[in-house]
């Protein structure tokens, strides 16, 4: 038939309906196979291949009375799974020809890793030309491709694997084992490689193929070894019989006439008992073929091609070898008994790499610690700060009587040096990282950052800017008495205000709308809230500055990523405007803040 299923169909007619009556059929190729199998039930005829691999010829359902020694294409399967366990693999990618057998075989493979735990993440398939798939590879980062395609498309597939760059310590290649060895080296005028670069793109590609010799030197039931039958092979073949078409799979069809007749040789032993013999067969006796049947599914012996024996759909169990390029020749790595699930491993495989690649590209987290020398040196640099800030707010309270400072409102720079205490303090959790913590303190970590260096600013900047705001109101303001009154108006809080004792150390009482209050030195409590402010810049009658520019304790939830905008946009707009500020009253001089010029020059050095 040539597999050809027009030629098979001819042939089939022919021999069905031409003496003698035909008790078997034997195809070869799966294409054959298929039709001949699929129509054999009808006149009750058993088939038995010896070169049919494709997995769909396993279904009972279509083809009841189909044998084969030829493993199906679905025994490479487990043995592949079983590498992609060993190698720590769990992303695979396919690329196949689209044909019947490599369809139903990646069907079966992508059962098979899932049922594994692992996933087949990318799936291509081409009629004629590999090009674009081979793109689609590249573009989608595949690193393990399981290739299933014949031989001539192979080669165009790897040309375009050249082009691409797919090959190297980054990926790995499974082929099929029964190409012939120097595949990759045959003139093709179908592709624009040369033979040197479809050497380097195949280089380190694995294969695996169904072990049709035994690797054992042991004697089959015919009392040859598999290495005399080969000798006698070659002998009647002549010159170059690797060239010769199906010299691999010679052993399968050698076992199968063994097969045959051995279960020829059960069926007549068993009629004889019902009186019966292999001569009585015509195509309408289903009872001798149901005979026939039962003696092959039980068939268990010996072959030049291994142990033979049959599944439940009647496909031949294999061992399957694996082997690897490694320097233009296949080397063998190990053999695969799916049947025990045994690995038999030489431990030769090589890597361009060195080992086996990673399955995707993996991204590996490494902390990147702050350097601990720049940690010390701007940890002793705020240490000696600190110490400075204590150093002032100690001589500011100890000669807080002196005329001198209390007109620079001793207070309110209080203020700023704890503010930059506190603020210089930040350094310290600023630069705590995993290198001094662990994951459980890092939240504490986190919420002392926050809270020093907003304290510390809110205190440090916000006392130089009341004073800055102070000069501004009182000083700035040019306009006639009318616009005077106006402004005075609309921020003075109406009500009744009356002074008690001196400037530095008396009270404020005053009646507002929202309730009695009392002013003390320090500050201004009230029914509403805490106000601090002082009042000993000057007598008379008493501004409050607008409520935008008091200070309110209020207790925030951090709620990210909306909480630091609004916490860097307040605090952005009050340095603005502490600028502003600061450059309109340069000019300004007045005994009552004696400091604010050094107050205007340290607001833009904070700016900064």
């Amino acid at each position: 038939s040539q597999c050809d299923p027009g030629q098979a169909t001819k042939f089939l007619y022919e021999l069905l309906y031409t003496e003698p009556i035909k008790i078997i059929l034997m195809p070869g190729c799966s294409s054959v196979s298929t039709l001949v199998a699929e129509a054999a039930r009808m006149w009750n005829l058993i088939v038995l291949s010896y070169g049919s691999s494709s997995p769909a010829l396993s279904n009972r359902q279509r083809f009841p009375t189909f044998f084969r020694t030829h493993p199906s294409a679905t025994l490479h399967n487990p043995t592949r799974v079983q590498l992609f366990k060993k190698w720590g693999w769990t992303k695979i990618a396919t690329i196949q020809q689209t044909t019947e057998v490599f369809t139903s075989t990646l069907d079966d493979l992508d059962q098979r890793v899932k049922e594994a735990g692992l996933e087949i993440t990318f799936r291509q398939s081409f009629f004629s030309d590999p090009a674009a798939p081979v793109r689609n590879l590249k573009r989608q980062d595949a690193r393990i491709i399981v290739g299933l395609f014949y031989e001539t498309e192979a080669r165009k597939v790897f040309c375009e694997v050249y082009k691409e760059k797919l090959y190297g310590k980054k990926y790995v290649w499974f082929l099929i084992g029964w190409y012939a060895d120097n595949w990759f080296r045959i003139k093709d005028p179908a592709i624009n490689c040369t033979e040197a670069e479809m050497a380097e793109a195949v280089e380190g590609h694995v294969t695996t193929e169904i072990v049709m010799l035994n690797p054992e030197n042991t004697r089959s039931i015919s009392n040859m070894t598999s290495q005399e039958f080969i000798e006698k092979l070659q002998k009647r073949l002549g010159k170059n019989p690797e060239e010769t078409g199906g010299f691999q799979e010679a052993p399968l069809a050698y076992d199968a006439i063994w097969a045959l007749a051995l279960a020829l040789n059960k069926t007549s032993q068993e009629l004889v008992k019902k009186g019966l013999r292999l001569e009585d067969f015509n195509y309408n006796n289903k009872n001798i073929t149901d005979e026939i049947y039962r003696a092959l599914n039980s068939s268990a012996f010996e072959g030049v091609s291994g142990h033979v024996v049959f599944d439940a759909s009647g496909s031949r169990m294999a061992w399957t070898l694996i082997e690897q390029l490694q320097g233009g020749v296949y080397k063998k790595i190990g053999y695969y008994d799916s049947t025990k699930d045994n690995l038999s491993w030489y431990n030769n495989d090589k890597w361009i790499g060195g080992s086996p690649p990673a399955d995707y590209t993996k991204v590996i987290t490494t902390f990147r610690f702050l350097s601990q020398k720049l940690f010390i040196s701007v940890s002793v640099l705020a240490s000696l700060g600190i110490v400075l800030a204590v150093v002032c707010l100690a001589f500011n309270i100890y000669n807080g009587h002196v005329r001198y400072i209390q007109n620079s409102q001793p207070y309110l720079n209080n203020m700023t040096a704890v503010g930059c205490t506190l603020a210089l303090a930040a350094v310290f959790p600023l630069g705590l990282d995993g290198y001094h913590i662990g994951p459980g303190l890092f939240p504490f970590v986190c919420q002392a950052r926050l809270w020093l260096l907003g304290l510390g600013f809110s205190l440090a900047y916000g006392s130089m800017f009341t004073k800055i705001w102070w000069v501004h109101t009182v000083f700035t303001k040019k306009d006639d008495k009318k616009d005077k009154r106006k402004a005075r108006n609309s921020r003075e809080i109406p009500g009744k205000m009356e002074r008690n004792g001196g400037l530095g150390g008396g009270t404020w009482e005053f009646q507002m709308g929202f309730g009695n209050s009392r002013w003390n030195p320090g500050g201004f409590q009230s029914n509403s809230g805490w106000f601090h402010w002082d009042s000993r810049g000057g007598s008379g009658p008493f501004l409050l500055p607008p409520l935008s520019q008091i200070n309110f304790g209020i207790p925030v939830l951090t709620f990210f990523p909306v909480f630091p905008g609004i916490f860097y946009g307040f605090k952005g707009l009050l340095l603005l405007l502490g600028i502003f500020l600061a450059y309109e009253t340069k000019s300004v001089s007045t005994e009552k803040i004696n400091d604010h010029r050094a107050v205007g020059m340290a607001i833009y050095n904070v700016a900064v």
